[in-house]
């Protein structure tokens, strides 16, 4: 009966929409004439007298070829025996031949390739060649682990094909056809969010027929409420530097120095007065403890609080400024000035200010104005140079041993010059040309009370590091070069999903602190963070605690474990935090998006558990309360009764208000099979325990071609059995079921869109500044279309 059902109508639109759909082999953007004249072009440029030899044919045939080597050669001999050839080279009647034969869009020529690459024998068995085929799919698609699982997941294969036919292996070509024409299945296993174009439709209405005006005036309204506390900002920051530019610049028009010196005086001096505010304001944005207690207040409905570094930046730049125009009218117009002035015009002017005797342009510069000025600039450059990207991300490669002026430690510590920078702000200040009252030297007074405040904060983190005392619980290291530290939560330590902490290591640097996001939920009882290997102090980090590690028993993750019962002592850590971040304000929203890329997961893992947490606990107290309501059944009264009912709904209505998040769907994009380790105990947990479906989880593994693609359909296939069959995904090892290539953001957006319906989706990205890019112009095109809103946060490490 099961043959009888499999038998294949040929004429059917299912078969052939497989048909199109299956990738095979010709996957290319060129087709017919053209895509031949590109492939006899290649020859030409690849052939050596008049043949193609075997180890070029990949490169001939198409740039997609080109990085699976292996597979092209498979498909070499695949062909060349079809036609009882054994040769090293063809010419180029040959290539046309199997150019042919490539590019036949019949499902049994396909297949029959399919086979024909690894049936190296007629008396291979059935089995050995499934397995054969899933070992070079694994190879193209760099999954070494699924190549050790061959032979399991071809006896999958097996059994779903026929499993009476396992004994005699009588299996049969149109058996498998059966099995892949049924690809859309496969494909779209995993795609949960239920789309329809009706509903995106209805989503859209709002966008048809407005004008250009009304299209332009609605942009303008988007992007002020998108960014009006920013502009607010920045407005005031600008308008209160011109203020003080053009004050000082009046001022110092109405004394006698202007009249010899000029207009570079008075730039010089306005410039001044901007560096003394911006000096003073720079300080501000990386008081992280200030910020973390304002982001809690109302005061963060007026202020961008998640955008203080970048602000730091810019007052940073501001400060550049700020110092080419101050330093340059005093070094190169101003001194000069002073110093051509006739005897005349300094004895009226400039006398009661610079002494008896004119000062020459070298006495003007060696004076303690003119050394601290100086040296203020170098160490200035020193440390804005270092806290490029380019330095700051090691991505300039220098030679030893200039190569140690590049990294996170060369920025950490080159940035400690600001220490000297103010104490010799400050003095520049106190020795000013031109002022001789103390209340109009004003340096200080700019100062005093964010030096204060910066000293405070770095202060507390010394005493609050001391008494935040942790104990190693457990540390792992996982493929990817990623550290995973889980240690005892100190009692006073509270915090919120999506903040991070700060770590220090005395064993690798007693004075370096560095922040990672927590992954661990607020109910937890211990704390983690995980660490991956980016620069040279996680470099050095991971060397150390590795050398305590050992090798996991049976049953446990990880490349090396360590825990308290390890023999070797664990190197002493010390915590301070907990520190604001954007992805903290996740309750705020109904429906969440979560974007992670490789590490970039960390701060959404916390936020996983955290709601995976509250729903537990909600479900055990609903479980609870119906008990109870069983135990004392047989004494209520109907009265009773009645009022249990009002009650329940009371109670469901406070869990709601509770938990204020209805869906929440995360995506992690890696490159690596290895990174689903990392955090696969959250993963089966989420799977196991969400009940009510309210979190959605996407892995994305990039290294594999996409789906459809012939070196993944066979994966794809296989992924769906196991799945179907053992609840475990091949790929991640967990039950969440992972996605091939990218994520088509669009469609993501799109299905999002229809299927919450005048909602307001929180969009938190972490990740490289790339993709970023991306997600945020496509949460601003489907805030213009529809009656969704996306409202866009990011976070780079």
């Amino acid at each position: 009966m099961r043959k009888q059902r499999a038998q294949l109508d040929r004429t059917r639109s299912s078969a052939q929409k497989a048909l199109r759909g299956l990738k095979f082999i010709s996957n290319r953007k060129s087709q017919g004439i053209e895509a031949w004249n590109e492939v006899q072009h290649n020859f030409d440029k690849l052939a050596k007298d008049g043949y193609l030899y075997r180890s070029d044919f990949g490169q001939c045939i198409g740039s997609r070829m080109r990085d699976s080597k292996e597979f092209a050669l498979e498909l070499f001999d695949a062909l060349g025996r079809r036609r009882r050839l054994k040769v090293e080279k063809i010419s180029r009647d040959e290539l046309y031949e199997f150019w042919s034969q490539i590019t036949d869009d019949s499902f049994d020529s396909r297949l029959q390739i399919f086979f024909d690459m690894y049936a190296r024998s007629p008396q291979q068995i059935f089995n050995q060649l499934i397995s054969r085929i899933i070992m070079l799919s694994a190879s193209a698609n760099k999954l070494s682990r699924l190549k050790e699982q061959a032979e399991e997941y071809a006896a999958l294969i097996m059994e779903e094909l026929d499993p009476d036919s396992l004994a005699d292996n009588d299996m049969q070509l149109w058996q498998l056809e059966t099995l892949l024409l049924q690809k859309d299945t496969y494909l779209n296993y995993s795609q949960a969010l239920s789309y329809t174009s009706q509903a995106l439709s209805q989503n859209l209405q709002g966008l048809r027929r407005r004008s250009p005006i009304v299209r332009m005036r609605t942009r303008f309204l988007y992007f002020l409420g998108e960014n009006w506390k920013r502009i607010w900002v920045l407005t005031l920051w600008i308008m209160i530097m011109v203020a003080l530019f053009t004050w000082k610049f009046f001022q110092y028009k109405q004394k006698n120095a202007f009249k010899v010196m000029g207009y570079c005086l008075l730039t010089a001096k306005g410039a001044a007065e901007t560096l003394k505010f911006n000096m003073a304001l720079i300080l501000l944005p990386v008081c992280r403890n200030t910020i973390t207690r304002l982001r809690s207040t109302r005061l963060a409905y007026l202020v961008p609080f998640d955008d203080n570094i970048n602000f730091h930046k810019t007052v940073a730049a501001a400060i550049v400024v700020g110092v080419i125009l101050h330093v340059g009218n005093h070094l190169a117009c101003d001194f000069p000035r002073l110093e051509r002035a006739s005897v005349v015009d300094y004895n009226l002017y400039l006398r009661n200010d610079f002494g008896d005797h004119k000062p020459s342009y070298f006495k003007l510069a060696r004076g303690v104005e003119g050394v601290t000025g100086i040296l203020m600039v170098i160490f200035m450059i020193i440390a804005f140079t270092l806290a490029t990207t380019w330095f700051r991300r090691n991505l300039i490669k220098l030679p030893k041993p200039f190569n140690r002026i590049t990294g996170f430690n060369a920025f950490w510590y080159s940035h400690h010059l600001f220490v000297i920078v103010y104490v010799l702000l400050v003095v520049h200040g106190i020795f000013l040309y031109l002022v001789h009252h103390w209340y109009q030297k004003t340096t200080w007074m700019y100062l005093s009370v964010p030096v204060l405040l910066y000293a405070g904060e770095r202060a507390l983190r010394f005493f609050r590091s001391g008494s935040y005392t942790v104990r190693l619980l457990k540390v792992a290291i996982y493929p990817g070069n990623v550290l995973t530290l889980q240690m005892s939560k100190p009692n006073q330590f509270r915090y919120k999903s999506g903040q991070y902490m700060f770590v220090q290591c005395p064993a690798v640097s007693p004075f370096e602190w560095h922040p990672f996001s927590i992954t661990s939920a607020p109910g937890d009882d211990y704390l983690s963070v995980h660490i991956r290997q980016l620069g040279d102090w996680t470099q050095e980090l991971k060397r150390v605690f590795s050398e305590a590690c050992e090798r996991p028993v049976a049953g446990k993750s990880g490349l090396l474990r360590a825990d308290e019962t390890t023999k070797k002592s664990l190197p002493r850590l010390l915590i301070d935090g907990p520190y604001g971040a954007p992805a903290q304000d996740y309750r705020k929203y109904d429906v969440l998006l979560l974007v992670g890329l490789g590490i970039g997961a960390t701060p959404f893992i916390s936020i996983l558990k955290d709601l995976l947490n509250n729903l537990v606990k909600e479900e055990q107290s609903v479980s609870d309360q119906t008990v109870k309501k069983r135990k004392n059944k047989d004494s209520i009264s109907e009265v009773s009764r009645t009022s249990d009912v009002s009650y329940a709904s009371t109670d469901g209505m406070r869990r709601k208000k509770a938990l204020k998040t209805t869906n929440a769907y995360f995506y992690w994009v890696t490159r690596e099979q290895g990174s689903f380790d990392w955090f696969k105990g959250v993963m089966n947990e989420i799977a196991d325990q969400d009940q009510q479906g309210v979190i959605e989880m996407h892995n994305y593994l990039t290294s594999v071609y996409e789906e459809g693609d012939a070196r993944s359909t066979l994966i794809t296939m296989v992924q769906a059995l196991n799945h179907a069959k053992n609840g475990v995904d091949i790929v991640s090892g967990t039950r969440v079921r992972t996605h091939f290539a990218r994520p088509n953001w669009k469609k993501v957006l799109s299905k999002l869109s229809s299927k919450h319906c005048n909602a307001r989706i929180g969009v938190f990205y972490c990740g490289a500044p790339v993709l970023a890019q991306e997600l945020g112009k496509l949460c601003y095109e489907y805030n213009q279309k529809g009656s969704t809103k996306f409202d866009f946060h990011k976070e780079h490490f």
